[in-house]
Parts: structure tokens; C-alpha cells; sequence
């Protein structure tokens, strides 16, 4: 069975305020969430990160619910997904698992039953993960929250932490500050602050001794990635 600490949520909500009470429940029980408005955008998300778990509310702009289900499943994709909508009648639900979903939860919920049907869908056996993720020869522990470069460990503090994990489970693609500030800081961002840049220059003090291959990239115009290939310089 997977704990919580150890799952990592893919919620698909186009509501911004209900993705975010959804996300702000899930971290206060320590899952690792990473939120998307558009179900066009799911199958990027999960190509490039490994999810345990999608939450999917089934009216999305850009592709529909029930269709990103179908097309998920079409093309191998194997973890539980949960169906969250408003619409309660037995030919929507019915819609709903026949299109590849392993649960339904009709919208409003407390979130204490979300959880519960998180717990349910985690105790099913799926493939064994490591608890790292590494970059070269960064390696960051998911458990401890805290890093290593080669020989070097080092601590991280919470938005350290959150910032770095984002870019390692995106390896080699560019986030935009859009994405990095909507996975990393959600709503509570000033777009006139310069905590991205004072939270990678930070990282990069940690991470980055003299002599190293710089790992973290600022891609001018277009945001930030990391990467161990020497190749793919800053510009």
C-alpha cells in the first residue's frame, strides 16, 4: 500500500478555486500534487512525471474529461484515475467508469471523503518507485526532503525544496514562471516579486560548487530547466 507521503497527485480541475482547496487538503496530508486547468494538457504532464493517482473533473476545456479517461487508457496508462463532477445521474456516472475511471465523487464533497477514496485507490499493489530523483549526479530524496550533489548533502527549506522537486520530475524541459509559480506557489504569488529568481539563485548556492556543470538553467525569455547535459547551456 502506498502511504501518502509517498504518492504524488495529478489533479485536472479547471475550477481554480476548487483546484486549490483540492490541492491545499491534499498537501496538508502530505501528498505531492501538481495541478492542470486543461485536459489538452494531461497526457504532457504524465509523460513527463510519474503519477500514482489523476483526479479528473470531467468538464475541462480543451478535451473533455471522459475523452482524456478514454485516451489515458487507449494508450497504456494503468494508474487509478477518480472521476470529480457535478453531474450525479447513473447514465453519467456509468459514462464515467466505462471510459477507463476506477471511481466516481460527485461534486460538493467534504474532503474527508476524497481522502478516504485516495487511501482506497492507494492500497492497490502498483510498480515500486524510488524515493529519488536525480539529475547527473544531483540526487534529491523524496523522503528526507534534502540533497545531494556527489559527496555534498545539503538541506533544503520548504520552497527550496518544492522548487527543486518540480525541475528534477521535468528534466530537460523548459518551465515557463507560469508553471513553476502554479505548481510551486499555487495562488499565493505576487507576479511583481522576484521570489523565483531569489529561490533559484538560492538552490543554485547549494547545488552548484565551483568547477561543477551547472545544472540549473535560465533559458532567457522563457524560464528555467535542469539539466546534466553540457550541451544544453544557459542563453
Amino acid at each position: 500500500m502506498l502511504k501518502a507521503r509517498d504518492m504524488r497527485v495529478l489533479v485536472v480541475e479547471d475550477e481554480r478555486r476548487m483546484a486549490s482547496l483540492i490541492r491545499q487538503g491534499l498537501e496538508e496530508e502530505a501528498y505531492a500534487v501538481d495541478v492542470v486547468h486543461n485536459g489538452s494538457e494531461v497526457q504532457d504532464w504524465l509523460q513527463a512525471g510519474a503519477y500514482d493517482v489523476v483526479l479528473l473533473d470531467i468538464m475541462l476545456p480543451g478535451l473533455d474529461g471522459v475523452s482524456v479517461c478514454r485516451k489515458l487508457r487507449a494508450e497504456g496508462y494503468t494508474m487509478p484515475v477518480l472521476m470529480l463532477t457535478a453531474r450525479d445521474s447513473l447514465t453519467d456516472k456509468v459514462k464515467g467508469l466505462d471510459s477507463g475511471a476506477d471511481d466516481y465523487l460527485v461534486k460538493p464533497f467534504a474532503i474527508e471523503e476524497l481522502m478516504a477514496r485516495l487511501r482506497a485507490l492507494g492500497r492497490r499493489e502498483g510498480p515500486s518507485k524510488t524515493p529519488e530523483l536525480q539529475v547527473g549526479d544531483l540526487v534529491l530524496d523524496t523522503t528526507t526532503k534534502r540533497g545531494r550533489r556527489g559527496q555534498h548533502e545539503f538541506e533544503l527549506t520548504a520552497k527550496e525544496y518544492a522548487l527543486l522537486e518540480t525541475l528534477m520530475r521535468h528534466p530537460n524541459q523548459i518551465l515557463t514562471r507560469d508553471q513553476i509559480i502554479e505548481h510551486v506557489w499555487n495562488i499565493d504569488y505576487d507576479a511583481q516579486s522576484k521570489l523565483i529568481e531569489f529561490y533559484i539563485h538560492s538552490l543554485r548556492k547549494k547545488i552548484d560548487a565551483e568547477g561543477d556543470l551547472k545544472l540549473i538553467q535560465t533559458i532567457r525569455g522563457l524560464g528555467y530547466r535542469i539539466s546534466a547535459d553540457a550541451a544544453c547551456g544557459s542563453s
